[in-house]
């Protein structure tokens, strides 16, 4: 024999059942033909929990999409059902129950993964549906009485009810449990592996971006996130969360930032820019404050990942140094030379190199470039003032020139103080923040 062949069975119903008032549900008959099917049916619990199983996993996708715990999902189902089967058979009381291990786990396991707790419960009313269907027909193999079948229906229906109940307020509580240790665990071991990073530290990517939940082999945006707590009002970490998601949703951002708090004000953060070297800055006139937004410069990898933060940190440290009257947003290539006061070597060498390109070399001949285009500048373009200075021959100093022009990544028109900064630095500080000579391009 089958089990229930009606495709419309076990969708979220109880089966109708004809009420015979002459036949009560807990009357001895009633107990002992719902007893009876019970025993009947206990060869077939493995097909029993096979079946509700199969049919959970049809009406509620999303359980069945995580290979690693359906495994845990079937146990719990066969669990329930022997349960089940035991308690009709035998008239276990229902005090003396508790939820399966098996059960709790699964309930733990779907917690871990963000899965609603609604989805969890639906289940358990698919199933218990599916496995009335099945008492039932049981029932009406055994006898022709429509009322004794419809007296044991409602007790097992009854029964079943109570126990679904019972199980569903344990397994909610171990979900709930579960969430929270998860989500506090997750965001500790989260702000670990992301100090990690910062610090330069030897970790391994994959598993770096599976606790992160965050690509680093892309391009990303530093950005820290801050307010006041008389601004914010409220939840001040809800609301940085939700206008750094609202930034990255108008940069085009594709995937979903990564917020990382850092206490009840402030927060750091980084946009996934994905394969895109660029980044535009969305509107943040409107609502801006009282969130303030501090961003970094684009950059590739995990090399990125840390110095665009630097970047970010620095901005910000101009953006208090102005107070409440500065702007809600302060960019680093906007301020980098006010930025790189902050004292981060580190960051001044990758600004320098950057902004020179390969005229940064630390060599004899990229030297000679960049002495010449420094005295150039300070003497407003002049060819016979820069000769004159450096005692050179006018053509030898228009050759330096251009030749220094075509090493920089960026134009002197529309750049030149930032050039003039970087050859400051590089006069002053020399190979702290130059290039190697020998050093990749």
């Amino acid at each position: 024999m089958t089990g229930p062949a009606d495709p419309t069975l076990g969708r979220d119903r109880h089966p109708a059942a004809t009420y015979y008032p002459s036949m009560e549900w807990s009357s001895p008959s009633a107990i002992e033909n719902a007893s009876a099917a019970s025993a009947a049916l206990a060869p077939r619990e493995a097909e029993m929990a096979g079946d509700i199983y199969q049919l959970i996993v049809r009406e509620i996708p999303q359980l069945g999409r995580d290979q690693r715990i359906q495994a845990v999902l079937e146990a719990s189902v066969a669990e329930n059902v022997a349960t089940m089967l035991h308690v009709l058979q035998h008239g276990i009381d229902l005090e003396k129950v508790h939820a399966p291990a098996a059960a709790e786990e699964y309930a733990r396991r779907l917690a871990q993964r963000g899965a609603p707790v609604a989805a969890l419960l639906r289940a358990y009313r698919i199933g218990s549906a599916r496995f009335q269907d099945w008492c039932l027909q049981e029932l009406g193999r055994r006898t022709g009485d429509a009322a004794a079948v419809s007296a044991a229906g409602m007790r097992i229906a009854g029964v079943s009810n109570a126990y679904i109940d019972l199980v569903s307020e344990e397994v909610v509580s171990a979900y709930e449990g579960e969430k929270e240790n998860w989500l506090r665990n997750q965001s500790v071991a989260r702000a670990a592996r992301v100090r990690a990073l910062l610090r330069n530290e030897q970790v391994d990517v994959t598993s770096s971006e599976a606790i992160l939940g965050y690509r680093l082999r892309q391009h990303h945006l530093g950005v820290v996130a801050w307010t006041t707590e008389t601004s914010a009002g409220g939840d001040a970490l809800t609301l940085l969360e939700r206008a750094t998601a609202e930034v990255a949703a108008g940069a085009g951002c594709r995937g979903r930032p990564m917020f990382v708090p850092q206490d009840e004000f402030g927060a750091w953060a980084w946009l996934p820019l994905g394969t895109r070297r660029d980044f535009v800055r969305p509107d943040m006139n409107a609502g801006a404050p009282p969130v303030r937004f501090a961003f970094g410069e684009p950059g590739p990898g995990v090399t990125g990942f840390r110095r665009t933060h630097q970047q970010a940190l620095s901005a910000q440290a101009v953006a208090l140094a102005a107070g409440t009257a500065g702007p809600p947003v302060t960019s680093f290539d906007e301020v980098a030379p006010l930025a790189l006061m902050s004292g981060s070597l580190e960051l001044l060498r990758a600004w320098v190199v950057e902004t020179l390109g390969p005229l940064a070399g630390d060599d004899d001949h990229n030297a000679r470039l960049r002495d010449t285009l420094r005295v150039f500048l300070q003497e407003n373009g002049s060819y016979k003032a820069t000769a004159e200075r450096l005692t050179l021959h006018k053509n030898t100093v228009q050759y330096r020139v251009r030749k220094a022009e075509e090493s920089l990544t960026h134009p002197i028109a529309q750049n030149r103080l930032r050039i003039e900064l970087a050859l400051l630095a590089a006069q002053w500080l020399g190979a702290a923040v130059l290039r190697p000579a020998d050093g990749p391009p």
